[in-house]
């Protein structure tokens, strides 16, 4: 297993390469920025980025995703569903990206925006068992994704609260790997530590750990920041329906 992470702080993300060393076959997700450091950091391990992946049509930046697909003739993947411009490679729920010993299981996971995905990474050489979860803004460090970007904010947090219930069924040791950090606009109460475990999510989160419905959408309506500056510009930017 190879695994990348790109913290950035202009906009507050991360971004990962990871994949199969043996078999080189790697996937980018998230990227944010100039493309440059993912094709040195894919050159550097040997790897060809097989898919581009966007968790969800971001709404605190511009996605660099495309960028990089057509640059390394890669695959441009979004949840199937998505509201986006063609071409991208749509991924059910269920769906399995391969890469080599490695794979990418998708589980649909809205609640933040409603094609949201999470990416659920096994490395067959050590087990069987899943290893981490590239969480997005569904599960932070510290907190869960704001729930009113794209559609009502009580909307959301009810299927937010529901796509939490997924991941609370992973065992305790799986690795939390999210989208953002401290200072990120898309959470209230993230960590300046950038990956977890479900485990100590589960007991140290508030908002992961509620496990009433109504509770976690009034938990979720309080002190909500400020939204992104050009939040639905951003938005529309990165679905490819409105120009750069």
């Amino acid at each position: 297993m190879i695994l990348r992470p790109f913290l950035h702080t202009d906009p507050v993300a991360i971004s990962y390469l990871f994949g199969c060393g043996g078999k080189a076959a790697a996937a980018v997700v998230d990227p944010v920025g100039e493309i440059e450091p993912y094709l040195a950091a894919a050159e550097a391990t040997g790897m060809r980025i097989l898919y581009v992946i966007d968790t969800h049509i971001h709404a605190d930046h511009v996605s660099t995703g495309r960028r990089l697909a057509d640059a390394v003739s890669a695959k441009y993947v979004l949840f199937a569903e998505a509201e986006a411009a063609a071409p991208f490679h749509g991924v059910g729920d269920g769906g399995v990206l391969p890469l080599g010993n490695v794979t990418a299981e998708v589980l649909h996971t809205p609640g933040h925006t409603p094609e949201h995905v999470c990416l659920l990474v096994t490395d067959r050489t050590r087990a069987d068992e899943p290893w981490f979860v590239l969480s997005g803004h569904t599960l932070m460090v510290g907190d869960v994704g704001r729930t009113e970007l794209a559609t009502a904010a009580d909307e959301g947090a009810r299927v937010l609260f529901r796509s939490l219930q997924r991941l609370k069924e992973l065992p305790d040791y799986v690795e939390v790997l999210p989208g953002a950090f401290a200072g990120s606009v898309c959470g209230r109460r993230l960590s300046g530590n950038p990956a977890s475990t479900i485990g100590f999510e589960r007991r140290h989160n508030a908002a992961f750990r509620i496990a009433d419905e109504d509770t976690f959408v009034r938990f979720m309506l309080e002190e909500i920041p400020a939204p992104p500056l050009q939040a639905a510009k951003l938005r529309g930017i990165n679905s490819g329906f409105a120009p750069a």
